[in-house]
This record gives C-alpha cells, structure tokens and sequence, in this order.
C-alpha cells in the first residue's frame, strides 16, 4: 500500500480536552507534511521527464513556441513548488524543535483549523493580517 498523498489525509479531529500540539497533532501535521512535500517533487520529476520526452525537433515554429511557452509556464510552477519545499522542510524543523502551532509573532496558538488550510502557517490570523496591511 502506498503513502498517502497531501489530499488524502484527513483533518485532525481533536479529542475533547485534548492539549494544543499533542503527540498526536504533531504527527498529523508531519505526516500532512510530508505527504504535501512527496507530493510536490513527485511532480517535479514528472516535469523533468515531460520536458525531456516532449523536448524534440518540433517541425513547425508556431507548434515549438506554444511548447516552448507550456514548458516556461510549468517551470514558473515547479520554481515556486520549489520555494513551498523549503517551506515545508522549514516547517518540519519547527516541529521537531517543538514550536509548531505557535504564532511567531505573538506566541498565541495558530488555530487547528488554520494549520489544516495552511500547514506551514507560523502566524495566527490576527498577526498574519495586521502584517498584510503593513505590506499594502
């Protein structure tokens, strides 16, 4: 039976008065986590191996820059796939440093439902929206 995929896994019930971040939680988001991370390069080597296959002598110039513009596109794609990587293994670190589901900014839990949406949040809502406003 094979690993399942980031889209498999499903979100973690908590169990009445079940502490933030139990053993149980960490698992869930490191198992979502990886999975979310597998996934990705799978992907990634699926690119690799289209580019290669569908990379030959195109004879029409209309034909090969439509190829040319889907391959540009897909690496534009797996270059910011790329950089959600180093993310998520930044992420996997937090955990096993034991500070996941912490708000960075303010130390405030980062709510289950948040992390489920967003596994690699590190801010709670309320910081990760005042920092936006900043940014406008």
């Amino acid at each position: 039976m094979s690993e399942p995929s980031f889209g498999e896994i499903l979100d973690y019930k908590q169990a009445k008065n079940e502490e933030f971040m139990s053993e149980a939680q960490l698992d869930h988001f490191k198992n979502k986590l990886k999975a979310w991370r597998d996934q990705l390069v799978r992907d990634a080597e699926s690119t690799i191996n289209h580019i290669q296959e569908d990379s030959t002598q195109v004879a029409d110039i209309n034909d090969r820059a439509t190829l040319e513009e889907e391959f540009a596109l897909e690496l534009r794609t797996r270059d910011r796939e790329r950089k959600l990587i180093s993310k998520i293994d930044k992420t996997l670190h937090i955990i096993e440093m034991g500070d996941y589901g912490y708000c960075k900014t303010c130390g405030a839990e980062i709510a289950l439902v948040r992390l489920e949406a967003r596994p690699t949040a590190d801010e709670c809502i309320d910081c990760k929206t005042i920092a936006e406003k900043k940014e406008v």
